[in-house]
This record gives structure tokens, sequence and C-alpha cells, in this order.
């Protein structure tokens, strides 16, 4: 996984985040967002930050990128898969640990964002 030294940077944007793993993934922007279920002029507009997807696309887009929401939100947590050739089976125990930590924080806060949204909130959206 990405560790601080080859981490995207700082300031870099959802969509560059995006854009770096789609490509890390080998998909073409058509093939990730056929993956999805959504139109490539809509995956176009996230990498290019004219849009940035709903909380349940950018769950659903993190599993077909193979990193996690919180990566793909901050840059901070498991990103992009890089080719591991000393990885441990501790090490991949550590990340999977990881990777479901972060999930379920992101899981708490879309419970909350929902919540102070009231019954709005829990209407469907694309």
């Amino acid at each position: 996984m990405f560790n601080h030294e080859n981490a995207s940077h700082p300031d870099d944007t959802l969509g560059g985040r995006i854009s770096l793993a789609r490509e890390a993934a080998g998909l073409s922007e058509g093939e990730a967002a056929e993956r999805l279920g959504v139109l490539s002029s809509s995956w176009n507009a996230w990498e290019c930050d004219r849009d940035v997807p709903r909380a349940n696309r950018l769950a659903m887009m993190a599993g077909v990128l193979g990193v996690t929401p919180s990566w793909l939100l901050t840059g901070h947590g498991s990103g992009p898969a890089q080719p591991e050739t000393n990885a441990t089976p501790a090490d991949l125990q550590r990340a999977l640990h990881q990777a479901s930590e972060d999930m379920a924080a992101l899981n708490r806060r879309m419970r909350e964002l929902a919540a102070q949204l009231g019954p709005q909130g829990s209407s469907a959206r694309t």
C-alpha cells in the first residue's frame, strides 16, 4: 500500500486521487464507469473536479478501485496497491484490519451526516 513517502501530494484533489487509483487498477475511464454503473461523462467530471460523487457512489467507487473511501476523500489510509514482493501474511492482515477500520469510521460518519439531514437524507440519490 502507499506509505507516506509515495502517498499522493497533500494538496491533491479528489479527482486526482480517483484518476491515480483508476490508473493503478489498470482501468480506462469507460471501464471504471461501466463497473460503477455510471456514465463515462460522470466519471470524467469527477476526475476533472467538475463534480463530486455522492457518498454512496464514493463508497462503491472505492471498492471498484481497491482503495478505502477515506483515501479517496483525504489521501490518508490505504491507497492504490503497489506490487509488494516482500509482504508477509502479518503485513497483509494489518492492512486488511486498517482497511476495515477505515470503512467502519466512514460508515459511522455517513450515518451521522444522514441523521443530521433528517428524513430527506434517506432519499435515494445517484
